[in-house]
């Protein structure tokens, strides 16, 4: 293999897009995926690319410092692609220490794995660490985040981004690793785990269950394509340029009741509804502690250095996200169950 490649957080929602495009694309990569499996890690994700030669499975968790050693010595890990994270921001506001272990402290955990192992020559070595928009707080109704947009986190999730950011940063000017960071918009697409807002309103809509709106359902934000991302995260790995930050976005801004109306439509047409149907579910409820009112991301710079644009407008995206959740039915009702945290035991323990 060419490079043994540690992707942490790969059996979650864009961890595992990632995950299944590398092993596709590159058969002499050895991707390595590393995942704890808490609540939204779902190894079903990935049982079409399970048997695949190059790829492995790693139920780690990336607070646990000897076996993350152990990870490295048995695969030998020549880089790094890390995903893992807690992200739902509304969790974050009940419980902040769970994000401040598992974003700082286990993000601390992976660059001293990291630069223990590859003390030797760091220039042969990447440690690629994927962020948020949500570093940089919150935009007026004008204007975009750049590369260069201050950090301004407003809730304890973006706060320990923005922390594992900083020490990322930090490894690359003390220790000289090379490493890049790369901060996104809102993703969306298959395989999303329904507590964020378009697969829980899909689900919802499915079953003919309220659609909770924040305050005034106009809060703005940048959406996009799970598979997008995906792509973007190959290129920045392969070619850009180690020390450099990326903005990955979807030139995708919705407000939110927009985007939900837009939803309930397409629901309706795809579920034989009649028009305005779903719509009667929307309701509004109290605000979220903190809520940034708009997020926007100039991603001009991975577009003009390293090619990248989205490859479907939100509303190709948005119908092909419904389509595959009404075609995964089963997925869904494992995930909205919780019956697809057995599967790692079904496929994995015995072996």
């Amino acid at each position: 293999m060419s490079r043994n490649v540690l992707i942490t957080g790969g059996a979650g929602f864009i961890g595992s897009h990632v995950v299944r495009l590398l092993v596709n694309k590159y058969p002499d990569h050895r991707i390595i995926n590393l995942d704890a499996l808490t609540y939204a890690g779902n190894l079903e994700n990935l049982a079409d690319i399970e048997q695949a030669p190059n790829y492995v499975f790693s139920k780690t968790n990336i607070l646990d410092t000897e076996a993350l050693k152990q990870v490295f010595d048995t695969y030998q890990v020549s880089d790094v692609i890390h995903l893992a994270a807690e992200s739902h921001v509304d969790r974050s506001i009940v419980s902040p220490l769970d994000f401040v272990y598992t974003n700082i402290i286990g993000t601390v955990n992976l660059l001293n794995t990291a630069r223990d192992h590859w003390k030797a020559d760091y220039s042969k070595h990447l440690f690629y660490h994927i962020s948020t928009d949500e570093v940089y707080g919150s935009l007026g109704d004008s204007g975009f985040f750049t590369e260069t947009t201050p950090y301004a986190p407003n809730s304890p999730y973006s706060a320990s981004k923005a922390s594992s950011d900083h020490f990322v940063r930090a490894y690359r000017e003390t220790y000289h690793m090379q490493t890049i960071v790369s901060n996104c918009s809102n993703n969306y697409g298959p395989n999303h785990f329904p507590e964020k807002l378009i697969p829980l309103f899909i689900n919802n809509i499915i079953h003919e269950k309220p659609l909770p709106v924040y305050g005034d359902g106009q809060y703005t934000r940048d959406w996009l394509y799970v598979k997008d991302h995906a792509l973007a995260i190959d290129l920045i790995f392969h070619q850009g340029k180690p020390g450099e930050t990326y903005n990955i976005g979807g030139f995708n801004e919705w407000k939110n009741i927009d985007l939900v109306k837009l939803l309930c439509r397409l629901m309706d047409e795809k579920l034989g509804r009649s028009a305005g149907y779903s719509e009667k579910l929307i309701t509004y409820v109290k605000d979220r502690p903190g809520h940034d009112r708009r997020y926007a991301i100039d991603a001009s710079k991975i577009n003009q250095e390293l090619g990248w644009k989205p490859t479907v407008t939100f509303e190709q995206g948005l119908s092909e996200t419904i389509d595959w959740f009404l075609a995964n039915t089963t997925w869904l009702e494992h995930v909205t169950s919780g019956a697809y945290q057995h599967y790692y035991q079904s496929m994995y323990t015995n072996r």
